[in-house]
């Protein structure tokens, strides 16, 4: 390896990449959060679509539990960190932007960063249900995470 120098306007660096050292193993107290759909864990948004946050204690990524109900609409927002929906159960669409990405049981959607994007739910009987991950929390300790509602 080499330090870093300034020779008559060349700059010399040091390998930035050096072998990491084995991770400290931590393993925290909560490891699985129970029932996550219970009452007391849900956190509604007025009219806006019901979601459970899953309770555990991820540094990176977050994990929601949400549904919407029959020919409803989700609110309109965008946020700075990326999201994968899997649908558990219905059928629907998400618009993305410009784009509608139709949606029923069994599949997942990709929201790509910072776009304007809702749900709908196109039954007229079944309640859809979804779970959804994102990298929330590592954007939050970043100091970068942004979430935005449309305005009506």
């Amino acid at each position: 390896m080499t330090n870093s120098k300034n020779i008559q306007g060349e700059i010399i660096t040091k390998e930035f990449y050096q072998k990491a050292e084995s991770p400290i193993v931590i393993i925290p107290e909560k490891l699985i959060h129970k029932n996550v759909e219970q009452a007391n864990a849900e956190f509604p948004l007025g009219n806006k679509p019901v979601f459970f946050i899953v309770d555990l204690p991820g540094k990176s990524m977050s994990m929601t539990v949400g549904s919407l109900d029959p020919n409803k609409i989700s609110g309109k927002h965008r946020h700075s960190y990326e999201t994968i929906m899997y649908i558990i159960e219905g059928e629907g669409y998400t618009m993305i932007e410009d784009k509608r990405v139709d949606w029923e049981k069994g599949d997942a959607i990709y929201v790509p960063v910072w776009t304007w994007h809702y749900n709908v739910n196109t039954s007229t009987e079944i309640t859809a249900k979804y779970v959804s991950c994102d990298n929330a929390p590592q954007l939050h300790s970043l100091g970068v995470a942004m979430f935005e509602p449309a305005i009506i």
